[in-house]
């Protein structure tokens, strides 16, 4: 059994790095949050020491060392501009970090976190479900199998509807979320660039605070991508069906099915990652890379 602490106990993603520590069979042993609205954690670990401020986290995750019950993983659920501070955290107490995505905001954060890595012996985890799901890995090994040359025409719509609370959260500001592109579409372009290989190109239609849309040219793709938090961009259907969120991927005018299984997936990248299997550092780059560049073209 492995200990864990967590940062970020109160975000939205939070609980799925609860259930996914709880599935693989480990323990955690801390949880941080500057707000107490942690109730969700008596429905996993209701014996985890819970702390609002980091000096006192930092000191209790120290003292624990001390004692000999070494933290082995942080998990860090934490705003996507406090990654790179928290990632430095867990490697400079020993422990491994799982940062969800985006793993940091700008290439050459990866870059000197590849240094910390080599300094302390210890990894940087990222989770980038969807190369986990059965559909895109069948669809990668297909990309792969193709006659060399050939280009795919890919489209990939994704509306995730957010109220107006998400414009007052730090989510609404570019400087720490990366904006549209980064904080909704980071693990998209990820999984494109896994599947249809190297960037070549890129062109931004539109960058606005709720919608962001344009076109990627990959090694083995063109693809024309759109992403929005803004409900009324919601497919009539959808709408009727009382949903709020719409993924669409399609190929060459034939849609590729995903949505299902979506959110289980964290706990398949607990498992990699505690097999020696999980992604890091290198893995992440490109998009982050790539995500960069959007917004600079924006």
């Amino acid at each position: 059994m492995k200990n864990f602490a967590l940062i970020g106990a109160a975000g939205y993603i939070a609980p799925r790095h609860l259930q996914a520590i709880k599935d693989t069979g480990n323990n955690l042993v801390a949880a941080l949050d500057r707000f107490d609205s942690v109730g969700i954690m008596d429905s996993y670990f209701p014996k985890a020491d819970f702390f609002t401020e980091f000096e006192r986290f930092d000191r209790h995750i120290d003292k624990q060392k001390r004692l000999g019950q070494k933290i082995d993983y942080v998990s860090i659920c934490s705003p996507n501009y406090l990654h790179d501070s928290h990632i430095r955290f867990a490697l400079r107490h020993q422990a491994d970090a799982i940062c969800e995505k985006p793993l940091v905001l700008n290439p050459w954060n990866v870059e000197a976190l590849e240094e910390i890595e080599r300094e302390t012996g210890k990894r940087v985890y990222t989770i980038l479900q969807l190369r986990l799901h059965p559909n895109i890995q069948k669809l990668k090994k297909e990309i792969d199998a193709a006659p060399a040359g050939k280009i795919f025409d890919v489209d990939l719509n994704y509306i995730t509807s957010r109220g107006k609370w998400y414009f007052h959260s730090w989510k609404g500001e570019e400087i720490k979320s990366g904006g549209i592109a980064t904080n909704i579409g980071i693990h998209f372009f990820d999984m494109l660039l896994w599947v249809f290989g190297k960037f070549k190109n890129s062109a931004v239609e539109k960058n606005e605070a709720d919608h962001a849309k344009g076109f990627l040219e990959l090694e083995k793709a063109r693809i024309n991508w759109s992403l929005s938090i803004n409900e009324d961009h919601l497919p009539a259907e959808v709408k009727k069906a009382g949903k709020r969120t719409y993924r669409s991927l399609t190929m060459n005018g034939t849609e590729i099915e995903f949505s299902d299984g979506f959110t289980e997936l964290h706990t398949t990248s607990y498992k990699e990652i505690l097999a020696g299997r999980g992604f890091g550092l290198t893995d992440a780059k490109p998009s982050i890379e790539l995500a960069y560049q959007l917004r600079g073209k924006a």
